[in-house]
């Protein structure tokens, strides 16, 4: 690993209360978070990319990845298939819980465009 640290039993339990506070305790409780790699160009200007630690979740056809780029450095992204994937508009956050809260609101926000636009079509 690139010397990143791990994400800590805290952040498991910081995620996990935010997914309950996003989707309600019972979808949370039931979320498999798992501790994964992602390898990330960590500036515009860098030619190779970094092993960084993530957490990898998934809430119904939605998959979600946060990394860690630096001790308290964040970056969060979501993705319904290899073709829709999306970020939080912000490319790194200092502080986890801002870095989670980011990425489930940018998620809420898609979300309800995805259902206006179902109902909008009739599906």
């Amino acid at each position: 690993m690139s010397g990143i640290p791990e994400f800590s039993a805290a952040d498991h339990r910081l995620v996990r209360a935010t997914l309950g506070e996003r989707f309600g305790a019972q979808v949370a409780d039931a979320v498999e978070i798992k501790d994964v790699e992602t390898e990330i160009r960590l500036s515009h200007a860098d030619r190779e990319l970094t092993v960084c630690p993530a957490l990898f979740w998934i809430v119904g056809d939605c998959a979600f990845v946060l990394s860690r780029t630096g001790p308290a450095e964040y970056r969060a992204m979501f993705y319904y298939s290899v073709k829709e994937r999306y970020g939080t508009g912000r490319e790194d956050y200092d502080n986890l819980g801002d870095c989670v809260i980011g990425l489930l609101k940018a998620q809420e926000e898609e979300d309800a465009r995805r259902q206006g636009e179902a109902r909008a079509s009739g599906r």
